[in-house]
């Protein structure tokens, strides 16, 4: 195996950049793919020296010199967020991120429109809301699926009469159905997106198996795989799928099938940031995130103990792994135990991709579950988690930077040659 596919099994903000940061650090890695989200991601990498990034659409890697990110087509790629991530790339000593970059043409963009959409909509839910980050990702990929031959594309950021005529189509749409917009005018928005094409590679689905074959790559998985479209807790998910089903298949394309080893994250707390079922929530946990405050669209960071029958569900639906990276184990002194068995289950199964229906009467099930937990803090989480999810913990973090990795002894995760 040469490559790796690095994907959270909880719902998001367990650790995938400093994994990624750690394998970039410690390996010849050429490339990190991004395989599906956009600019909703942020993951956070903290240096030995202090210096810290949230990535969000440049792979994790980025600190390292050399190593390159692409964009694949499952990506929604919002140009203006990602100019203003590379300014802070560069002002925290980054300064060619852009050079390193290579974007799928085919990828989706995601506009001011989407995201005056997105918020319009989240804040239409009131009391209900679905806990969107107001960026228009998701509402990109409806409108992509709604329209798959007019939705705005990375590609078309190269012609401007195109670009034009499809964010008008798209502007008009969206107004006709929301009202007026929070967003400017459509030749405001040109010059910007045009920018991005004469600064950016942009290249065609041909080009991501010459890069898996220059060298080893990591694919960057974004949300988690409890926020997956059809296998999270509808309707609090995300419109992508956060397994390794995407990451699987361009390998495929590439003819280059099983050639990755599949390492799923996981924090020895199991969070969530927005509304939705955490069954293992608990508030008097004497914890905080100082990268995820609150914030109007999701509100507050929540904390809960380690839900082994929600992470032995995204592991099954995400079709296993190869190994574990656990993280956080430096919170291992805060009272922290493992769930294994809700009051009224212990297991959960997956069903079928696209049956939303079961999703959300699985949702109210959940809402209503209390969990059951081991007799006090286990004493070595790193057998605990193996023996609750019966699967290897081949890497643990003991702090936000490589540094604080650990291989454990019989991991898969030997150096690459």
């Amino acid at each position: 195996m040469n490559h790796v596919l690095v994907v959270d099994l909880g719902y998001g903000d367990a650790g995938k950049g400093t994994v990624v940061d750690w394998l970039c650090a410690t390996r010849p890695v050429h490339t990190v793919i991004r395989f599906n989200g956009g600019a909703q991601a942020a993951h956070n990498v903290v240096l030995r020296d202090g210096r810290h990034h949230t990535f969000a659409q440049f792979g994790a890697g980025t600190f390292r010199p050399g190593v390159r990110t692409h964009l694949s087509r499952h990506v929604v790629v919002d140009p203006l967020a990602l100019a203003a991530e590379a300014d802070h790339l560069a002002a925290v000593g980054v300064p060619d991120a852009l050079d390193r970059l290579t974007v799928d043409g085919e990828a989706l963009l995601a506009t001011p429109y989407h995201r005056a959409a997105n918020r319009a909509r989240e804040l239409a839910r009131g009391a209900d809301r679905h806990g969107s980050c107001g960026l228009g990702v998701g509402e990109a990929v409806a409108y992509g699926l709604a329209h798959p031959d007019s939705a705005p594309r990375v590609a078309d950021c190269r012609t401007p009469a195109v670009l034009r005529r499809r964010l008008a189509a798209l502007r008009d749409r969206l107004t006709a159905e929301l009202g007026p917009l929070d967003a400017p005018p459509v030749d405001d928005c040109l010059p910007a997106f045009t920018a991005f094409a004469d600064r950016v590679a942009i290249v065609d689905r041909s080009h991501l198996a010459g890069v898996l074959r220059a060298g080893t790559c990591v694919f960057e998985g974004a949300q988690g795989v409890l926020l997956d479209e059809w296998h999270g807790f509808h309707p609090y998910t995300t419109w992508s799928t956060t397994t390794f089903a995407n990451a699987e298949g361009l390998l495929a394309e590439a003819g280059l099938a099983g050639t990755a080893e599949r390492l799923g994250v996981l924090r020895i707390t199991t969070t969530r940031h927005g509304p939705g079922p955490l069954v293992t929530e608990d508030p008097t946990l004497p914890l905080a995130d100082v990268h995820n405050a609150t914030n109007p669209w999701q509100g507050r960071f929540r904390f809960g103990h380690f839900d082994a029958v929600a992470h032995r569900y995204a592991l099954a639906a995400a079709g296993g792994v190869d190994g574990l990276a656990l993280t956080h184990l430096d919170l291992a002194h805060r009272g922290l135990r493992i769930c294994r068995r809700y009051d009224s289950m212990d297991r959960l199964e997956p069903g079928p991709p696209g049956d939303l229906d079961r999703q959300a009467a699985l949702t109210t099930r959940l809402l209503a579950a209390r969990p059951g937990y081991d007799d006090g803090p286990p004493a070595d989480w790193p057998a605990a988690v193996e023996e609750a999810l019966g699967t290897p913990v081949t890497l643990t973090s003991h702090s936000p930077t490589a540094e604080g990795k650990q291989v454990r002894k019989g991991t898969l995760l030997t150096p690459f040659v």
